[in-house]
This record gives C-alpha cells, structure tokens and sequence, in this order.
C-alpha cells in the first residue's frame, strides 16, 4: 500500500510512501520495547538535555519543517512557523518541570511511611490528525518521553512528511534509538497495533468516530486511553461586551488554520441587543482576509487540507440554508481542482440544522441570536460537544459566572481559547475523555502506584 502526500492548493502529488508492513510494524514495537526498557532507568537530568536539544532543533529550523506543513495540508507559512515554534515550549516545559511532577508524593497515614509513586508505563501509541501536525504530536510527546515512556506515532495519511519529520527532529536530538517512532499505516492496521501486548496504552486526537473505535479496542484489551475529539465551541457575546474587541476575535478564532480547529469557535451565541452591531462588524472584518498560496507571506488563511473535507463543509452549508439559514456572508468553493474555501457567516442557525448540530470544521460561522445570558448558557450547553467555549463581558465576575455553568473541559473570558503547556487540555461529552499538557497530562500515562512503608 503506498501512502500519498497531495498539496491540497494545487492537488499536485508531493510525494508516494511505501507503508510498512505488518511484520515491520511488529519488529518497530519490538525495538520500541527494547527502548522502553532502558529509557526508563534514565535520569531527568538527561532527559531534560535530550528535550532541550529537541526545542532548540524546533526553533533553529521552523522555517525547514514549517514549509513541510504548509506543502502537506496547506497551513500559511507564517502560521506553520509559529507552530513548530510552540512545540518548542512544550519540550522546554516539561524539561524544567517533568522531575517535579513525578517526584514522589508523601502521603499521611498510619504506616511509617506511604506515598504515590509515578512510573512509566511503557510504549503509547500515539494516533495523531492533520489539522497541527506538529503540535498535536508535541502535546504527546514531550511529556510521554519526559516520563519515561516511549511513543510510536501513527499520523495522519496525509502528512507523512510531518511524521518523518518529527522522528528526525527526535534522533538528532540524541534520544536513544527507537524512543519515539513513526509508523506509516492506515487505518485499518490500528487495531493490531493496539493488541500487541507491548503496547500499553493510546492517545487519539481525531473524529468522534475514530475515538468511539479506538476505545473499542483498547477496552477489549484493558488498555488506557486518551481522546481529544470533535469540539463545536461556544463564543458568547454578551449584551455588555466590548464588540468591536470582540468581532476582532471572533475574525481570529473562527478562521484559526482556516477554521479547522478542534477549538476554533464554531458556534457564535450572540444576545439579541447587540447582534445587529456585532453582526455588521463581524462581517467586515471577514470579508477583510486574505488567501492564497500558503507559503505567500501576506495571506490569512490558505486552502482546506483536502479536497474532500472541502466538499463536505459545502454540502453541510447547503443543507443548514435549505432548512431554513440565511447566508450573512457568502463565500465557500470556487472551483472543483482544489480545497480553497471562501470564508461563510451563516445566522438563523437552528436545532436541526447541520451547522446546529455537528462540527463545522472549516471557514463558516454559526450565529445564533438569543434573548439574554440565561438562553445563551442553554443554546452553550445545547450540543454534543464539550471541548473549549468563550465568553465576551466587560463584568469579568460576570464572565466567570458563565464560564463556570458552561459544560466544556475549558472556558476562555475575554480571551479566545488556545492551548498552552500549563493548562491542562481536553474536553467532556462526545469531546473525549482524559486531559494533555500541565502536571495532569504527564500523570496519564504513568502507574501511579500506593507503596506502604510499615
């Protein structure tokens, strides 16, 4: 099976990828253990040096592999850049903080002494998306290796490029051979890879459906996992709001990697008095973007990573507008030999409706138009989902008030919703389960095991 790498503005074949077979894939997870078996005797203090090597390796060269992003699922360049520059602060944080987070932790008792020990696991299998091909494998990866496991990664079909990439980045930076690995598979070939009896636990950030599947079959086989799924994110906009502060940011936050984002506001819940003004603002501001080749330097936002997904977002936009959505702004597809998407407002959203229900995970808005902060709470909690959400008041004890009833695994005031290697990340409901970065997201895959001392 080969596996291809398409730009998706052009559609042109980058690059073919012979996969690995299934007894390649036994003998990487086999090194893997070896690894595993040793790594985990490591100090901090050399971990750390590897991870520091790494962050430097990510900064020095985000240009080299930013251009790989953008070539694979068409990011714009600069935003390419900024990513692969983040990734360096995940591995610098854990590096300075992993020791501290796994020490030892008395605990008070009748014994002469207790305390919970946290130990590594072993290898994780780390099941990674398109949309931050470096980023969402960082938020692994650096604090998995900072805890003494080891990873194997299966990204992806349509960034293998990303993938080599990052196991590249991981063995210039000194780790042992076989710490971390890319498996170029499909789908399909998951399963059995979750089955090994090496393989200790899964990390998934995908569909609900990919989720639903991989906790399937972790579960038949008692094996931990994590999911960051599908997110449908809530921004609120209050009556008492600064609007044009807040347009500003729903433009950002609606178009953030040209709207495919797990945590790009999705849903736009906007009280009644204000809508009309917020709505006017909103709409200049995205009528005011920029596209074009990724790696141009003046754009705003870039193709959708695939054609396909750029069908899909048209057909749920046609069907929102045939039950009843009215079009603010128009926008979507201009053509069938590409994956641009042209920036869409839609108001009227109603229960029913695709754009109601289900992700947008692309360029268009979803307005919905409540009569105060109590039905803009409801309509919030109204969905599936419950990643991130944001709320817009200048009363910040008001903001908090909301951002406390508001079912979501984060809520932003003020602020559009972003990850950051300090606050813990992921979401409830169908948004998944478990929790990256922070002290939280190394303790998931650690044995965090009671020892009594008498």
């Amino acid at each position: 099976m080969a596996i291809e790498t398409l730009n998706p503005a052009t559609g042109e074949l980058i690059k073919k990828f012979e996969a690995h077979t299934a007894e390649e894939v036994k003998h990487k997870i086999d090194l893997a253990e070896e690894a595993f078996q040793s790594w985990r005797n490591s100090s901090f203090e050399e971990r750390a040096k590897h991870m520091e090597k790494q962050a430097d390796i990510l900064e020095n060269e985000a240009e080299k592999y930013g251009r790989i992003i953008s070539l694979e699922m068409g990011k714009p360049l600069k935003s390419a850049i900024a990513e692969v520059k983040k990734c360096a602060t995940v591995c610098r944080y854990y590096a300075e903080n992993a020791a501290s987070f796994m020490a030892d932790e008395e605990i008070a008792s009748g014994a002469s002494r207790s305390l919970i020990s946290y130990e590594p696991l072993g290898v994780v299998l780390a099941i990674m998306p398109w949309n931050f091909p470096f980023w969402q494998v960082y938020r692994f990866l650096a604090p998995a290796l900072m805890a003494g496991n080891v990873g194997l990664l299966k990204h992806a079909s349509n960034v293998p490029q990303c993938a080599l990439a990052i196991e590249e980045i991981v063995r210039h930076a000194g780790f042992p051979d076989n710490v971390f690995q890319s498996l170029l598979i499909g789908s399909k070939e998951v399963d059995a890879v979750i089955g090994h009896p090496h393989v200790k636990a899964v990390t998934l950030t995908g569909s609900e459906l990919a989720g639903s599947k991989v906790a399937e079959k972790a579960g038949q086989e008692i094996k931990k996992t994590v999911l960051e799924l599908g997110g449908s994110d809530a921004f609120i906009v209050l009556d008492d709001a600064d609007l044009e502060q807040a347009a500003e940011m729903a433009v950002k936050s609606r178009m953030v990697n040209t709207g495919q984002s797990c945590i790009a506001a999705k849903r736009f819940i906007v009280v009644e008095s204000i809508a009309d003004d917020f709505l006017q603002r909103f709409k200049q501001k995205m009528q005011a973007l920029k596209t074009g080749n990724p790696l141009e330097e003046d754009i705003d936002y870039g193709p959708m990573a695939r054609k396909d997904l750029a069908e899909e977002l048209e057909k749920q936009v046609q069907d929102s507008v045939k039950h009843g959505a009215e079009i603010v702004l128009d926008g979507g597809r201009e053509g069938n030999s590409n994956a641009y998407f042209k920036p869409m407002i839609l108001k009227n959203v109603k229960p029913g409706m695709p754009a109601y229900e289900e992700e947008m995970f692309g360029p268009v808005a979803a307005v919905m138009i409540v009569k105060d902060e109590e039905e803009a709470i409801r309509v919030a909690n109204d969905s599936r989902y419950g990643l991130g959400g944001a709320v817009w008041t200048k009363d910040r004890a008001r903001g908090l008030r909301v951002a406390k009833r508001v079912e979501t695994g984060a809520m932003f005031v003020n602020a559009m919703v972003a990850s950051s290697p300090e606050m813990p990340f992921g979401g409830i409901k169908k948004s998944g389960y478990g929790r990256e970065l922070s002290y939280l997201g190394i303790r998931e895959f650690v044995n965090q095991k009671s020892i009594w001392i008498d």
